[in-house]
């Protein structure tokens, strides 16, 4: 009974301090975005390296704010080269995918969501099971749902690590491919014109 108590209040401290990051996290990048922004600059035009470093620890923390990728990727492209732009942004996806899907493994939600809403779960479950890489590549594909939702979701139900990974690879790499490839080229024809 000790064991399980002390389990229960380890888990709530994780759960408040988790929320507590989303919170301020959140808070410091939508008040702050033009910061960001120019401070990423500001660090690519002095050490590209540092910059990179910074770009990727800022796309691996992102997702437990639920902040989607696209975000920092629009603040990205006019700083960084398209192939780098690409490759970090993956890196910071991976990672934040994997810490996210470690964690919500860790905080035990899927007891409670079978005691609650049994049938839903079961069903979400074997539909994951089933199918785990087509569902993640097209939930991460899909602009209007946040990736890091499904992220959670296949942690809390302990869907297959690498078939959820493969699943985010392809989908986040297909969407944020068309985002940073076609934003880069739309920003220098932007800029051609601009100066012709």
């Amino acid at each position: 009974m000790l064991a399980q108590t002390t389990s229960n209040r380890w888990r709530t401290l994780r759960i408040a301090v988790w929320a507590l990051f989303a919170i301020a996290f959140a808070f410091l990048y939508y008040n702050y975005s033009g910061v960001w922004g120019t401070e990423i600059g500001g660090l690519a035009e002095s050490s590209i390296v540092f910059a990179y470093v910074v770009y990727v620890v800022l796309g691996a923390v992102r997702g437990f704010a639920l902040i989607p990728v696209t975000n920092l990727v629009v603040l990205a492209i006019p700083i960084f080269p398209p192939l780098p732009l690409f490759i970090l942004t993956l890196v910071g996806i991976l990672i934040s995918s994997a810490s996210i899907y470690a964690f919500a493994g860790s905080l035990r939600l899927a007891d409670y969501f079978e005691r609650k809403h049994a049938e839903k779960t079961a069903r979400v479950r074997a539909a994951l099971q089933r199918n785990p890489t087509t569902i993640v590549t097209a939930w991460s594909f899909l602009p209007i749902v946040p990736t890091d939702l499904i992220c959670y979701v296949c942690g809390v139900m302990k869907i297959s690590f690498a078939r959820f990974m493969i699943g985010v690879l392809i989908g986040e790499g297909a969407i944020c491919a068309i985002y940073i490839f076609a934003g880069s080229s739309l920003l220098e024809f932007g800029k051609r014109w601009l100066g012709a």
